[in-house]
């Protein structure tokens, strides 16, 4: 792995390289390589799934044995969400590896879509805000988003998953390259 210049973490082609994940050339970095998100958001991510289906598989199976349902039902609802969570933890990991950005002279490339993929090109010179969020779950995990806030209201550049001092990091250049582009018009 290589390491961009002012980049916040170990630059990676991911899925671009080949393989059922490969982006092809529409989701090719323009000139770099993606930065991925922290593994600490991953493994986030996966707690979540783990505890969150979990509770929802103990909530039917309690409520098709309380609706009058036989062992076998309650057995085929736990089955049934136990498939799901295998299939939804497994899936964060593909989809953990699509998320990533580029940071160019101009402007800043963000990637995600598992199934609809999306790659988002912000000019920083169209930056508005830089928003930094971080809820009490992420703060738990040391993890941040970064949101570019443009004049278009479609535009959504947001970057979840990176480390609080990165996101720091990235908002506090982000701002100075916005500021720069500006200055420039």
């Amino acid at each position: 792995m290589s390491e961009l210049p002012g980049a916040l973490g170990p630059a990676t082609t991911g899925p671009d390289a080949s393989g059922p994940d490969s982006l092809g050339p529409l989701f090719a970095p323009p000139t770099t390589s993606w930065i991925p998100l922290s593994p600490r958001y991953r493994e986030l991510k996966h707690r979540l799934v783990l505890l969150v289906w979990s509770l929802w598989m103990v909530l039917a199976a309690v409520a098709t044995q309380f609706l009058g349902g036989r062992w076998w039902a309650t057995g085929l609802v736990v089955v049934v969400f136990a498939v799901w969570i295998g299939y939804r933890y497994q899936r964060i990991d593909r989809v953990y590896r699509i998320w990533g950005y580029a940071e160019r002279d101009t402007d800043l490339y963000v990637r995600s879509g598992l199934l609809f993929r999306r790659l988002v090109a912000v000019p920083y010179g169209r930056m508005q805000v830089v928003e930094v969020e971080s809820g009490p779950i992420e703060r738990h995990f040391g993890l941040a988003s970064v949101k570019l806030v443009t004049a278009s209201a479609s535009t959504d550049a947001r970057i979840p998953g990176l480390d609080a001092t990165a996101a720091a990091t990235l908002r506090d250049r982000l701002t100075e390259k916005g500021e720069t582009q500006v200055a420039g018009l």
